[in-house]
């Protein structure tokens, strides 16, 4: 399996990171390797995380805060978003 991130979804966590950092750069660091972390365990595991809210895909939750929406597509898992649990999801 490879991983992909979308560019929405490498966009999501930038943003994660910045807000982050603007508080506490070293728990924006964490923040982004537990992203990280979280995505690489899909390699091995595809399916750990819960059948997703949009249909086809997988929700994974690193930390409670934080879902990664992801999509297995063959030999590929596409990351699709990273999104603030109190956020809308998916948007409207």
């Amino acid at each position: 399996m490879k991983i992909r991130w979308t560019p929405e979804a490498e966009n999501d966590r930038l943003n994660i990171m910045t807000y982050i950092a603007g508080d506490d750069p070293l728990a924006a660091l964490r923040m982004d390797e537990l992203f990280g972390e979280s995505v690489r365990a899909l390699i091995n595991f595809p399916e750990m995380g819960r059948d997703g809210i949009v249909p086809g895909t997988h929700e994974l939750f690193p930390h409670k805060a934080y879902r990664i929406v992801y999509q297995i597509d063959g030999e590929a898992i596409w990351v699709l978003a990273v999104v603030h649990t109190s956020r809308l999801w998916p948007n409207e």
